[in-house]
């Protein structure tokens, strides 16, 4: 499908990977307070909670575990704070942590995280 001339003019390429989505599973029950923690400390812009199956070796044992997932969209300049934050407010001994770059999005959207943290 070809893309018209400028027709991508509304997205903004992140190529000095200046935002990130951070990605965590927490207990069902601790997942808002740590969301909220993060936007009202203005570390994230926004935080989603998703409910997810988790399917795991931990100790040596097969596990499977109903969690929530974390979906946390702030700037890469963040990320170390919010990975200590994190690690203050979740209940595992080894929490999954995950940041990865954002490449491209929209740039009114990607404006906003920029204006929604600190």
């Amino acid at each position: 499908m070809a893309v018209a001339p400028g027709a991508m003019s509304r997205w903004a390429m992140n190529m000095n990977d200046e935002f990130s989505i951070i990605f965590v599973t927490s207990a069902l029950g601790e997942s808002e307070d740590i969301a909220r923690a993060l936007v009202e400390e203005r570390l994230a812009a926004c935080v989603n909670v998703a409910g997810v199956n988790s399917f795991f070796i931990w100790d040596g044992e097969f596990c499977t575990e109903k969690e929530a997932l974390l979906i946390i969209k702030s700037k890469t300049e963040n990320v170390e704070g919010i990975i200590e934050r994190i690690k203050e407010l979740h209940s595992y001994d080894l929490p999954e942590i995950i940041a990865v770059p954002i490449i491209a999005g929209d740039g009114s959207y990607l404006k906003w995280v920029e204006e929604s943290v600190i």
